[in-house]
């Protein structure tokens, strides 16, 4: 069995706590070839039934850009009416995408109908390629911040108009529209934290049944 040290599990703890959701990038560009030894944690991913269903869409061209902040202006703006008061206030100054700056954007699907592992492990939990999608991000996630890079997930979106707007099959579901650059500040501290929207557990509550 392969062990790490406990500089490693250290280092490795130091990392995770350094993994944010950012939304304040440079624009500077992303070297490809460090974006694509990112992008090779997925190859790395565990999935049900070995299913690999992720399929990943790279946001380049300005009509797609565009349609997807469009799609999130409009949502956010629509989110904003849930809200009253004080919590609307905060709401309404929160930076909630870095979709105007960040110089690399992915839209990653879940390939709900894919044929690849035979339905192993997924026949009573179909969910679970899904939840196996979002294994691979956290990867990805903790790739870019090893590398100094940053990543934020946009969830503020319509997502059966992003998937007319990019024209996906039928059967792919959107799991995350993230956001990819170099940070423009880095913190240990949640950015919500920080605004005063909520607070983040000291310590991990478990029952036991």
């Amino acid at each position: 069995m392969r062990s790490f040290t406990q500089s490693f599990q250290a280092e490795l703890t130091e990392l995770m706590r350094w993994r944010r959701d950012v939304r304040r990038f440079r624009t500077d560009p992303v070297d490809e070839a460090l974006l694509r030894q990112c992008l090779d944690a997925f190859l790395l991913a565990p999935s049900v039934g070995l299913s690999e269903p992720w399929r990943v869409l790279r946001i380049e061209s300005p009509q797609a850009r565009s349609a997807a902040l469009t799609n999130f202006e409009a949502a956010n703006a629509q989110a904003l009416q849930g809200y009253e008061g004080e919590k609307a206030q905060l709401y309404s100054g929160l930076k909630l995408s870095g979709m105007r700056d960040a110089p690399v954007q992915l839209a990653v699907y879940c390939d709900d109908s894919t044929e690849k592992g035979a339905g192993l492990g997924a026949a009573t939990m179909p969910e679970m390629r899904r939840y196996s999608v979002v294994g691979a991000i956290t990867l990805l996630w903790l790739q870019l911040r090893a590398h100094g890079l940053g990543m934020g997930w946009v969830s503020i979106l319509d997502p059966d108009q992003l998937n007319r707007d990019l024209d996906v099959p039928a059967h792919w579901s959107l799991v995350g529209y993230f956001c990819i650059g170099w940070p423009a500040e880095e913190c240990t501290t949640p950015e919500l934290q920080k605004a005063g929207w909520e607070e983040r557990r000291d310590a991990l509550p478990v029952q036991s049944v």
